[in-house]
């Protein structure tokens, strides 16, 4: 009777699950799909992703909003990555595991939950006004690397935890140092789930627009930054604009064409992130297949 009992509760918790599941899928594709129907006029017109922002609706494109928000992204990305990783495994394998160490660890976890807009007014009083960096597209992947950093250090010393102790033993055994052990042994082998950190938070901080307004993102750009081989300094100063403002900047005004256009922009917006998400998840797919314990 008892047994039964419990199978009909993991019955009925299987079921709620799959509901809950169900309802949170169907909620995400009619999201999209409401973007695509709304929009399909524009997406599939060629000149809506190569012209500029315009005041005639029929005419506006997202050419500067995309490719700046590349820019941006990619240089997100690198920053959160060059700082997060090496910090989380100072954090995990050097920096001991006393009471200031416990402190750091709870510090960087709280700031995954602060608000984006106090990163928006860290970056400009350190990146604009202290180091003169200006409202350009260097300062914008400096903040969202910044949003982006405590979930990869989070990440990065989970994954190298998960890490079976034999591994670290064996090559201590064998005579390796410890950066020897880090960089030949647990970095490899924890370089997916470092990955899957890295696609958290690019799926976060791709659809920011707070803390980048903060900073002095423009929502009106006719121009785009010069290519990185012709010119990567001047490209890196250039001022740059972003999907989701552009995405505001058309939601606020009344003519239900530039609506459209935002339903449009939104779907793209969807897109790129999925992109990038593959990116990562090729590049995690790789890693393990390639060091699998």
């Amino acid at each position: 009777m008892k047994e039964n009992k419990v199978r009909f509760k993991e019955k009925l918790f299987e079921i709620v699950g799959v509901l809950c599941l169900l309802f949170v899928l169907t909620f995400l594709f009619s999201i999209i799909l409401k973007l695509f129907l709304d929009g399909l006029h524009r997406i599939f017109d060629l000149k809506f992703y190569t012209s500029y922002p315009s005041r005639f609706p029929q005419e506006a494109g997202i050419l500067s909003a995309w490719v700046d928000t590349i820019y941006v992204m990619i240089g997100a990305i690198f920053w959160s990555i060059f700082l997060g990783v090496p910090a989380g495994i100072y954090l995990e394998e050097f920096g001991g595991k006393g009471r200031l160490a416990r402190i750091i660890e709870a510090n960087i976890t709280n700031l995954s939950a602060v608000p984006s807009i106090v990163y928006g007014l860290l970056a400009l009083g350190i990146f604009v006004y202290r180091f003169k960096f200006g409202e350009s597209i260097l300062t914008a992947g400096l903040t969202l690397g910044l949003l982006m950093l405590p979930v990869i250090v989070v990440t990065t010393r989970e994954s190298l935890r998960r890490i079976p102790r034999a591994i670290r033993e064996g090559a201590y055994a064998l005579g390796a140092t410890n950066y020897e052990l880090v960089f030949h042994h647990l970095l490899p082998y924890s370089i997916g789930g470092i990955l899957t950190g890295v696609i958290i938070a690019t799926s976060r901080a791709i659809g920011e627009t707070a803390p980048l307004l903060t900073i002095g993102a423009l929502t009106f750009i006719a121009f785009l930054p010069p290519p990185p081989w012709e010119d990567f300094i001047g490209m890196l100063k250039s001022p740059f604009t972003f999907l989701p403002i552009q995405i505001f900047n058309w939601v606020s005004r009344p003519q239900e064409a530039f609506h459209k256009n935002a339903a449009a922009a939104g779907f793209v917006l969807l897109v790129l992130c999925l992109i990038l998400n593959s990116v990562s998840y090729y590049l995690r797919y790789k890693m393990r297949k390639k060091y699998q314990w």
